[in-house]
């Protein structure tokens, strides 16, 4: 596998395309469109929040009848959330829009939104959106960097990636970008995400390999607890590479989904290091658990507690906070059996011995939690389990953008 310069229009026969619509900002690009030249077998997974925003529930209903996908169109402005029949009709217009634009059935067309929940859409304006991008639909880099910003809210990076591999002799190329930066929380996570390759599958093992991925990527990061309404992965697969069609979990669907593994925790990472406010990427390893859903309990409370998320902003090396937010999750343990440590790139440090606090250098402990990435690494000593969660510092920017959001 090979990273590459690139995101969704890196795989043969994508292309994108965004523009000022107007939604919610102004003077900056509102609406994105990923299109493909032919049509694609799809996947796709979506928030647990019971409310599910209309556009949710339109691209589901794309992704479980097995019909082909071939574009997406994307706002960024207002979440088309809690809009009843009003914000169907927007889901409507806007791949009807598609239709007539680029003469591709509507069905076959997928929406998403992120922005303030509550609102109705301006449907004039999304279709005179979907015409200005239909005319400007381009397959270079720029115009995949371009559709990763136009669909930013409060992050502050873009997020793109894009990978090659080798299957059945030909190159196959998968690129993805993805936005998020509050809400966002398991399962799952506050995001819109947008994958494509130009590889060759049957649907239900695309299906397979995304939902299995999402588990240790996508729902392993949280910023502030809050399961968002929108949340939406989609992965488009139009063959274009030309390999042999993978048809059985074999050692070409072993390698891309090794990659799809890439290519989702980097857009996870990217995402939990991009929270609201937050200065650190912060990482919590849990090895050697009873059971993988074990390890997946503890690092995600560990991550997802307010307390530790604010020890690790004010570098305060109170371990207490980290013990406590494993015991409170649910998971069964012996804090007897459990070591604790700080590291980062400054360096490793052991704070927690199986039952009994270990007296640490303090000014050490400081220096590895400044690091822009902090992790608190922990040792089980129960089995043979392990995950890894992601999440972020809280700071005091993280109120401040949500007190006034609608603003």
């Amino acid at each position: 596998m090979k990273v590459i310069d690139g995101g969704v229009t890196a795989a043969k026969g994508f292309q994108a395309a965004c523009c000022e619509a107007n939604i919610k900002y102004e003077n900056r690009t509102d609406m994105a469109m990923v299109y493909s030249a032919k049509p694609c077998v799809c996947a796709g997974t979506f928030t647990s929040n019971v409310v599910k925003a209309a556009c949710v529930q339109w691209d589901q209903k794309i992704v479980y009848s097995g019909d082909p996908m071939q574009a997406v169109v994307v706002n960024s402005g207002i979440a088309n959330a809690c809009t009843g029949k009003e914000g169907f009709d927007a889901c409507e217009a806007t791949a009807k829009a598609v239709e007539k634009e680029l003469g591709i059935p509507y069905s076959n067309v997928a929406v998403a939104s992120t922005g303030v929940i509550g609102m109705q859409l301006p449907v004039e304006k999304l279709v005179n959106g979907v015409a200005m991008m239909s005319k400007t639909l381009d397959d270079s880099k720029e115009a995949g960097t371009a559709a990763a910003k136009a669909i930013m809210t409060t992050d502050t990076i873009h997020k793109e990636i894009a990978v090659t591999f080798e299957i059945s002799g030909k190159t196959v190329t998968l690129g993805g970008m993805s936005k998020g930066s509050g809400m966002i929380h398991p399962n799952m996570c506050t995001m819109l995400g947008f994958l494509t390759t130009d590889l060759a599958i049957e649907k239900n093992l695309l299906q397979e390999a995304l939902s299995d991925v999402i588990k240790d990527t996508f729902n392993m990061i949280t910023v502030d607890g809050d399961t968002s309404t929108n949340d939406t992965v989609l992965l488009m697969a139009n063959g274009l590479a030309g390999n042999e069609t993978i048809t059985a979990k074999n050692e070409d669907y072993q390698i891309f989904a090794e990659a799809l593994r890439f290519i989702c925790e980097f857009l996870a990472k990217k995402m939990a290091g991009d929270g609201e406010g937050a200065t650190k990427l912060f990482e919590a390893k849990v090895v050697n658990a009873k059971s993988k859903e074990d390890a997946r309990t503890l690092s995600r409370a560990i991550v997802g507690s307010n307390l530790s998320k604010a020890a690790i902003y004010g570098c305060d090396a109170n371990f207490g906070r980290f013990l406590c937010a494993m015991g409170y999750s649910g998971a069964q343990f012996d804090q007897n059996d459990v070591e604790l440590f700080f590291e980062s790139k400054a360096g490793r440090l052991q704070v927690f011995d199986k039952g009994t606090p270990i007296v640490f250098d303090e000014e050490l402990a400081v220096k590895i939690l400044e690091a822009s990435e902090v992790t608190i690494y922990v040792d089980m000593h129960e089995g043979e389990a392990q995950a890894t969660a992601w999440g972020c510092d809280l700071t005091y920017d993280y109120v401040k953008i949500n007190a006034d959001y609608r603003s």
